[in-house]
C-alpha cells in the first residue's frame, strides 16, 4: 500500500494499528454507554426512592393525626352514649345513634384527603403553612370536644369548644380554598355537619341546663 506521497507502507502494521484503534474505540464507547446507562438507572432508582419516601411522609402526616383524633374521640364518646348521653333530654332533630359512626368515618376520610392535597404542595408555597396550622388546630379541637361534652358530661363546655371548632374549620376551609379548591370542597360537608352538631349541642345544653 502506498502513502499519499507514493512511499510504501507496511500493510500488517497499518491494518493491525487500525484494528487495535478500532477495538479500543469500540470498547471505550461500550464502556461509556454501560457506565452512563448504569448511572442513569441508579439516578432513576434514587429519584423513585426519594419520591416514594416523600409520598409516604405526606400520607403519614395526613392520615395519622386524623386517625389519632378519631380514636381519642371514640374513646371519650363510646362509653358515655348508652349511659350518660341516654339520660339527656334531646331536641326533635337529634339523629339516631347509629348515624354518627358512618358519618364521622366519611368526614375523617375527607379530612385526610383534603390535608394530603395541601401537604403535596411545595413547602415554599405561600399560604401552605397557615393552611396546615388551621387544619391541625381544628383537628385538636375536634378531639377536645368529645372529652368536653362526653367525658366531662358538660354540654356547656362542649358548646364552647364546638363553637371554637366550627370557627377553626371555616378558617381552614378559607385557607385551603386559596391553595386548592378541591381540598376546600372536601371540608365543606365537615363544616356543615359540625354546624348541625353545634345546634344540637346548644339545644341539649338548653334542655338540660
Amino acid at each position: 500500500m502506498l502513502h499519499a506521497d507514493g512511499s510504501a507502507r507496511d500493510p500488517g502494521i497499518s491494518e493491525g494499528a487500525m484494528l487495535h484503534a478500532d477495538g479500543s474505540a469500540r470498547g471505550h464507547t461500550e464502556g461509556d454507554v454501560l457506565q452512563t446507562d448504569g448511572s442513569a438507572r441508579g439516578q432513576r432508582k434514587g429519584d423513585i426512592l426519594q419520591t416514594d419516601g416523600s409520598a409516604l411522609r405526606r400520607a403519614a402526616a395526613a392520615i395519622l393525626p386524623v386517625v389519632l383524633a378519631a380514636a381519642l374521640g371514640s374513646l371519650a364518646t363510646q362509653p358515655n352514649i348508652p349511659t350518660w348521653y341516654a339520660t339527656l333530654a334531646k331536641p326533635a332533630f337529634t339523629p339516631p345513634n347509629w348515624v354518627f359512626a358512618p358519618v364521622w368515618s366519611l368526614l375523617y376520610l375527607a379530612m385526610a384527603a383534603a390535608v394530603w392535597r395541601i401537604l403535596s404542595l411545595p413547602q415554599a408555597e405561600p399560604g401552605r403553612r397557615a393552611a396546615l396550622t388551621a387544619f391541625y388546630v381544628q383537628l385538636t379541637l375536634n378531639a377536645a370536644w368529645s372529652f368536653a361534652f362526653f367525658a366531662a358530661h358538660s354540654p356547656l363546655i362542649g358548646l364552647v369548644v364546638i363553637v371554637a371548632l366550627l370557627a377553626a374549620i371555616l378558617w381552614a376551609v378559607r385557607r385551603f380554598a386559596s391553595l386548592d379548591r378541591l381540598s376546600a370542597f372536601l371540608l365543606v360537608p365537615y363544616a356543615a355537619w359540625v354546624a348541625y352538631a353545634t345546634a344540637l349541642n346548644a339545644a341539649i345544653w338548653w334542655l338540660n341546663g
